[in-house]
C-alpha cells in the first residue's frame, strides 16, 4: 500500500500537536456531512484532594501472563471506535484483530471524564493493585500526570512494527514522552465555536460571542477549563501553550464580565448539543465531533474555526503498570497503527487521525473523508490550532480553583 505522508509543518503547527493539555469528550460519534466546518480566519481539579503519590515503577510493574492467556481488557470513551451498521454489539476493527491474534479483548466503555477515571483508579495503582485494565485512553494532560507519577508500563517499540513506521512526525516526542515509550495516540480533535443558522447569523471570533447583544442569553461555554480559557487566552493574543497567571486572570475576567452581563446562559458539558439544535442555544464554545453529529441532521448547525484560533488536544494508549498483559496490548495497540485499520476507525469517529497512510487507505473506504480537515487537516488548519500547556499539580489546582469562581456561580 502507497502510504501518504503528509508536507511538513510549521513550526508553529507541529507544537501543537505535541502539546499536552485538553480533556478528551465524552459520547462523541462523527456521522460526516458536508459543510460542517466553517473557517474563519478535566472536569474539576480534586480540590481538597490530597496529591496523588508517586510509585516505584519497578515495583509496582506487574508480571506479564500475555503468552499463556490470550485476553486483554481496554477502557475507551463511549462511542469512539467502529461499530457494524447492522449490529451496534460487533465492533469490526476489534474483531479482526482477535481473528489475526487469537487474542479476545473485553471492550468496555467506561471512561466519561479524565478526572473522573483518575479517582476510579489512582488508589489501586498507588497501591499497585490490579485495576483490571489492560489498556485505557487518556487525554494528554492526564497521560503526562500518570507517566510523572510512574503508574504507567513502557511499551516496547521494536513489538510495534506500525507504531514506530507509521506515527504522524507531529505526535511524536511529545515533552512528556520525549521517547515514546508510554503512550500511542488514539484521536486528535478540535475545540471551537458553533452556532445554529436558523437562530443567527453567522459568528467568527470569541469576542461576538460573549457581547454580541443578539445573542445575550443564548450563549453556552464549556465546564472544561482548558477549553474555555484556552479559546478565551487566544482571543486576546495570548498563547495558551506559554502564559503567565498575570494573562489566565485577565482571560478570566474577561469570561466574568460576560457572565454577570447575562451574555452567556451556562456553562456545559455534551448537554449544549441538544439545546443548540433545538435553538434554544444560538452560539456555543463547542467540539468538533458533537457538531459533526449534529450537521448530519442539520445543516445550519456550522463548527467555526475562531479568527484567534482553535484548540487541539489528543488521547492516547497507555498501560497501566499494574495490567498483566503488556505485550498483547502492545500488539493491539500496533494494529490500531495500521493504515487500513485506522482508517476504519477514522471513517466512522470522524476525528483527527494519528496514522500516516490513513488517508491514503480512505479511499478505498469513504472517499468522501480523504479531504475533510478534521480527519486529515492541512498545514493550513494545524496552523490555527493551539494546544495547553501542561501544568504540575498544584498549577491545575490552582487554576481550576479560580475557573470554577466564575464557572460555578
Amino acid at each position: 500500500m502507497r502510504h501518504h505522508q503528509r508536507p511538513p509543518l510549521s513550526p508553529e503547527a507541529a507544537a501543537v500537536l505535541s502539546a499536552s493539555g485538553l480533556s478528551r469528550r465524552t459520547l462523541m460519534r462523527g456521522l460526516l456531512a458536508g459543510g460542517a466546518f466553517v473557517a474563519a480566519g478535566g472536569a474539576l481539579a480534586a480540590c481538597g484532594t490530597a496529591p496523588a503519590k508517586k510509585s516505584q515503577a519497578k515495583a509496582c510493574t506487574a508480571t506479564d501472563i500475555s503468552a499463556t492467556d490470550k485476553k486483554l481488557v481496554f477502557s475507551n470513551w463511549p462511542l469512539y471506535i467502529d461499530v457494524d451498521d447492522n449490529d451496534a454489539k460487533k465492533r469490526p476493527s476489534l474483531d479482526e484483530f482477535t481473528a489475526k491474534t487469537g487474542i479476545a479483548v473485553t471492550y468496555q466503555e467506561d471512561i466519561n471524564d479524565n478526572t473522573e477515571f483518575f479517582g476510579k483508579i489512582r488508589n489501586q495503582l498507588q497501591a499497585c493493585q490490579d485495576i483490571g485494565r489492560d489498556v485505557i485512553v487518556m487525554t494528554d494532560w492526564m497521560a503526562a500526570k500518570l507517566v510523572d507519577l510512574g503508574w504507567l508500563q513502557k511499551i516496547d517499540s521494536t513489538k510495534m512494527p506500525n507504531f514506530t513506521k507509521n506515527l504522524l512526525p507531529t505526535l511524536q516526542h511529545r515533552p512528556w514522552d520525549k521517547d515514546m515509550q508510554y503512550a500511542a495516540p488514539w484521536q486528535s480533535g478540535l475545540t471551537g465555536l458553533a452556532y445554529n443558522g436558523h437562530v443567527t447569523k453567522e459568528i467568527r471570533t470569541v469576542d461576538e460571542l460573549l457581547t454580541r447583544p443578539d445573542l445575550k442569553g443564548k450563549v453556552a461555554v464549556l465546564t472544561e477549563m482548558r477549553d474555555t480559557m484556552g479559546l478565551l487566552l487566544q482571543s486576546m493574543g495570548k498563547n495558551p501553550l506559554d502564559f503567565t497567571e498575570a494573562d489566565f486572570d485577565a482571560a478570566l475576567e474577561k469570561l466574568k464580565k460576560a457572565v454577570s452581563d447575562g451574555q452567556i446562559r451556562k456553562f456545559t458539558g455534551n448537554d449544549y448539543k441538544e439545546d443548540l439544535a433545538k435553538g434554544d442555544l444560538a452560539a456555543c464554545f463547542a467540539w468538533s465531533g458533537d457538531i459533526i453529529q449534529l450537521q448530519s441532521k442539520d445543516d445550519q448547525i456550522k463548527f467555526v474555526a475562531p479568527e484567534s484560533g482553535l484548540m487541539l488536544w489528543s488521547d492516547n494508549m497507555l498501560v497501566p503498570s499494574t495490567a498483566t498483559h503488556k505485550a498483547n496490548a502492545e500488539q493491539l495497540m500496533d494494529h490500531y497503527y495500521d493504515p487500513k485499520v485506522a482508517a476504519e476507525v477514522a471513517a466512522y469517529v470522524n476525528y483527527i487521525c494519528p496514522v500516516a497512510g490513513a488517508r491514503e487507505a480512505m479511499k478505498d473506504i469513504s472517499p468522501d473523508l480523504v479531504d475533510n480537515q478534521l480527519i486529515f487537516p492541512d498545514e493550513a488548519t494545524l496552523a490555527k490550532t493551539k494546544g495547553f500547556k501542561a501544568l504540575s499539580e498544584a498549577d491545575s489546582r490552582k487554576y481550576e480553583q479560580k475557573f470554577q469562581t466564575v464557572a460555578g456561580a
